[in-house]
């Protein structure tokens, strides 16, 4: 299988619902959007949606027959994952499982992207992620417990930033770097 998607977790209110009132409303599902249309407004963006690469899923579809089987698809189809992580963000079981899967099971590289920061400057204290960021991985304790397990590279939602952090080599399943901790300064 060729690994050439970008895997997208976030949170969206469980049960999920993809109608304007559902998915929409949830602040991290928006966040997500805007990364699909850079990539509709800019076919030189590098995003491959993986969430386009299977069935979509419907309202109601089991979790285990349905919709769990077809994450993993998806995140098996990855050479990265981007994490939209927020004061919004909560642990849910598919988010969580997502992370847990993505990170621990196929070892993939997470381009975390702080939608509530928009300058790589606006992460930092002295060089190094201020602790308002690293206070929002306990807002999904899987990803925090398993951070140091893959290169992780944190930048904030700005298009050419999150451009670079996607076109990264060392942010790819099969050319990744080391596991730790990446900051663009």
């Amino acid at each position: 299988m060729s690994r050439t998607a970008t895997y997208c977790a976030f949170y969206v209110a469980e049960p999920f619902n993809a109608s304007a009132l559902g998915a929409h409303a949830t602040k991290d599902f928006c966040y997500y959007n805007l990364l699909r249309s850079w990539k509709g407004s800019d076919t030189t963006f590098p995003f491959s949606d993986a969430h386009a690469t299977t069935y979509s899923v419907r309202d109601g579809s089991d979790w285990e027959s349905t919709l769990k089987p077809r994450l993993r698809e998806r995140i098996r189809s990855s050479r990265n994952m981007v994490l939209f992580l927020s004061t919004s963000t909560v642990n849910s079981r598919a988010v969580r499982e997502e992370v847990d899967y993505g990170m621990n099971d196929q070892g993939l590289p997470v381009i975390v992207v702080y939608p509530e920061y928009d300058t790589k400057e606006g992460l930092l204290n002295n060089g190094a992620l201020k602790s308002s960021v690293k206070a929002l991985w306990n807002n999904l304790p899987i990803f925090r417990d398993s951070i140091n397990k893959v290169p992780t590279l944190h930048v904030p939602i700005k298009k050419e930033l999150v451009r670079s952090a996607l076109a990264d080599n060392d942010f790819m399943l099969g050319t990744k770097t080391s596991a730790q901790i990446y900051l663009y300064k």
